[in-house]
């Protein structure tokens, strides 16, 4: 049967937030409802940071009431805030601007801050990139396949709520399995532990969410997966410095982040907002890679640099991040992409292989020097 949001309406409106007994929909505190296609329903609920353990067990008995809807197949709910007033759904003040707080370099010698962890993952690091179509999921899938390769336990969430593309890159299909109604298995492709708002969504699927929704969502397949034990858990993020990125910065205690650009001049503004965006929070950046370097006709051997050549090596330098290494603009590539066969995976002895493990043995020696985690800054919202 079809699930409506009238229904999650209905069913919400027996949780109630205060002693008054305010209803959660009349609070003012319910974000928009999703109802997906295949019956899975997400929301979130708007707190202020200091409500969030009082808010806990109203979030949870939420959860329960529309789990026990029939025909309800899985429910995403989560927290999230927007604003800094002890009831900020009452407030008609529209937020200003996110401002990060001043970050302090680091004393030398002093221990790594330790921020809340995901039980079980050592490393989580962002793979982000200014602006799309530089190769970012590509770049992120076999990175991951290439440190699993030198024996290393890894994982890969695709955060990329709007375009999700690791479901593709590896030929996964099919949803992942709900243990006791409260976390899901991962997905897993090439042995590598895989989630991604592709598994639960059809292809097709528009996904026209605000940032409460993007924020829940990622919020929720960081901490409701069943990750296990895990020495690197990679994001692929989606392009930009908005919502998913504040969202991973605050929530999430990121040893690093990769950012990946193409040497032409257009990419590398975008990529140097990116850089200067994960300093502002505080998340070290563990290295830049060039994608789509050079390419070399398969006929004559001619190299040809379509969209320049070293621009992010040079970018990197003048901003004092790692380079990590440059990726050819090859058919292979995009072909084993294209098909769900990874070139690291089905080609492991192969040149391009050979590049993405030069790039992650690089990335994990600059990894192994961090910190395992550091304290998640607070963004404010003033």
């Amino acid at each position: 049967m079809a699930i409506t949001r009238d229904d999650v309406l209905k069913a919400l409106a027996s949780v109630t937030v205060d002693a008054a007994g305010t209803t959660l929909p009349g609070s003012g505190r319910l974000s928009q409802v999703v109802v997906d296609p295949n019956n899975r329903v997400m929301f979130s609920i708007l707190v202020d940071p200091s409500e969030a353990e009082r808010f806990e067990p109203v979030r949870r008995q939420a959860e329960g009431r529309v789990l026990q809807m029939p025909g309800v197949s899985g429910v995403f709910a989560s927290l999230t805030s927007e604003r800094s007033q002890s009831h900020p759904a009452q407030s008609s003040a529209a937020p200003r601007p996110v401002t990060p707080p001043p970050v302090a370099p680091p004393r030398p010698g002093a221990p790594p801050n330790q921020g809340p962890q995901i039980a079980g993952v050592r490393h989580i690091v962002a793979v982000a990139s200014g602006k799309g179509g530089v190769g970012k999921s590509t770049t992120a899938c076999n990175l991951a396949l290439a440190l699993q390769a030198q024996g290393l336990k890894v994982g890969l969430l695709d955060a990329d709520i709007y375009g999700p593309s690791v479901p593709k890159l590896f030929g996964l299909s099919g949803k992942p399995t709900v243990v006791d109604n409260k976390a899901m298995e991962p997905m897993v492709g090439y042995g590598l532990k895989v989630m991604s708002i592709g598994f639960l969504i059809e292809p097709e699927t528009a996904m026209i969410w605000r940032g409460p929704m993007v924020q829940s969502a990622i919020t929720q397949m960081l901490r409701d997966v069943l990750w296990g034990e895990l020495d690197v858990l990679f994001v692929d993020m989606p392009p930009g410095t908005g919502d998913a990125q504040l969202t991973m910065a605050q929530a999430t205690p990121l040893s690093g982040a990769v950012i990946v650009s193409t040497p032409q001049d257009l990419a590398l503004i975008d990529a140097r907002r990116g850089v200067t965006m994960f300093k502002k929070v505080a998340v070290p950046i563990l290295g830049v890679i060039e994608n789509m370097a050079t390419f070399v006709c398969p006929n004559c051997g001619h190299a040809s640099h379509i969209f320049g050549h070293g621009g992010a090596r040079i970018e990197a330098q003048r901003l004092g991040v790692p380079f990590l290494g440059e990726v050819p603009l090859d058919m292979t590539i995009r072909e084993t992409s294209d098909s769900g066969r990874p070139v690291v995976a089905t080609d492991p002895d192969g040149p391009h292989a050979k590049v993405y493990r030069e790039i992650a043995a690089q990335l994990w020696a600059n990894l192994s020097g961090a910190p395992a985690g550091r304290t998640a800054p607070k963004i404010v919202f003033e």
